[in-house]
């Protein structure tokens, strides 16, 4: 007889296991066969790579929770590992898992900047603040190989387009020579995402993503540059660490960072499973805590998606989430990040006068 068990973490990963996305006619699930080998001769799951080749680049919303209407993700799915990740359901879409494979199994777009350029061209394009990082991280581990988001930047460069930038990741520095000059022209900000001070607990949650000290140094070597840095603390998780919301805020300020945002956990599609086995795994003795709480603040369900809440919840534990978030933004002399606060000046949007990328046929403008 084989008898199931609870998943074991995987070194160096957020999910514990790889269970089928939900468009999937067949799942999986892991069984002790009773031959109680040793495993540690096991190879490591190793980050596979695949090339993509998009028509369009920019991704557009009209989501009122959402303070941009436009965005890029130069990579699908992303090597942080984090398990809370709102974006592991998209990897569902082509046939694979939400879990490991999310973090394992991923896409990038190395032509990106000359699609971007190609729709900046167009007579028809209105600029307005493009973000980002809105689905996966643009400065996650491959981006150190592929470069595809400092292409995206010497492009937003060239056209003095604004944009904002959300990551987990020091990398970002390593592009200061082209944002700083961006941000003397107010075409660029950076969000720094800070989950927690305490690094068991952030490399449990985000196994692959830098340590919470090396993401401060990136906050203030991004502010000496004179580049406006933003702390999300985001997720805030009940029980987990949503108490330490003021020391994160409190750290960033003194940092350099200018403004602040967070985010209530959010649980939808596949994540709910995910989170609850990683919660088992590695926090066994919370975990049942941890989820009544999380559904306190979701009207009894580990996530509703309507809009206006979908990232603060409701009811009296996400009530005095955000008022601490208010209180600490005046203590430390933050700004909230939200709303119109992302926008910046689009007035300065001019078409370079040769393009970075030409095509044959193309008409190259007279300086």
């Amino acid at each position: 007889m084989v008898a199931s068990h609870s998943p074991l973490p995987v070194k160096g990963r957020g999910a514990v296991s790889n269970k089928a996305g939900r468009f999937e006619a067949h799942d999986r699930e892991a069984a002790d066969d009773g031959w109680d080998l040793d495993d540690t001769d096991v190879a490591p799951l190793r980050t596979v790579v695949t090339m993509e080749t998009p028509r369009t680049i920019i991704a557009r919303n009209t989501s009122p929770d959402i303070p941009f209407d436009r965005s890029i993700n130069p990579y699908k799915g992303c090597e942080h590992g984090c398990i809370y990740c709102f974006a592991r359901p998209s990897h569902a879409y082509m046939g694979l898992s939400p879990g490991l494979d999310f973090e394992s199994r991923l896409f990038a777009k190395p032509n990106a900047a000359e699609l971007l350029e190609q729709e900046l061209s167009k007579p028809s394009y209105k600029p307005r603040t493009l973000h980002l990082g809105s689905n996966t991280d643009p400065y996650q581990p491959i981006e150190k190989k592929h470069r595809i988001t400092r292409g995206i930047l010497a492009v937003l460069s060239a056209f003095n387009h604004p944009v904002s930038i959300t990551t987990k990741s020091a990398l970002v520095c390593r592009d200061i020579d082209v944002l700083a000059p961006m941000a003397a022209k107010g075409l660029v900000s950076v969000a720094i995402s800070l989950t927690s001070l305490d690094n068991t607990l952030a490399r449990a949650l985000e196994p692959r993503a830098p340590s919470p000290k090396n993401r401060l140094n990136a906050m203030a070597v991004l502010a000496d540059a004179g580049i406006p840095v933003a702390v999300m603390a985001a997720p805030m998780i009940p029980v987990l660490n949503d108490s330490e919301l003021e020391r994160i805020m409190e750290r960033a300020a003194q940092h350099g960072a200018l403004a602040a945002g967070y985010i209530l956990l959010r649980l939808p599609l596949e994540i709910k499973d995910l989170f609850a086995e990683w919660l088992n795994a590695h926090a066994p003795d919370m975990a049942a805590h941890v989820l009544s709480q999380v559904s306190e603040t979701r009207s009894g369900a580990m996530y509703v998606s309507e809009f206006h809440t979908r990232m603060t919840g409701t009811g009296h534990r996400a009530e005095l989430l955000a008022n601490r978030f208010g209180l600490a933004c005046k203590r430390f002399g933050l700004k909230p990040a939200r709303g119109d606060g992302y926008q910046m000046d689009a007035s300065q949007f001019r078409p370079p006068p040769n393009l970075l990328y030409p095509k044959p046929g193309d008409q190259l403008r007279l300086l």
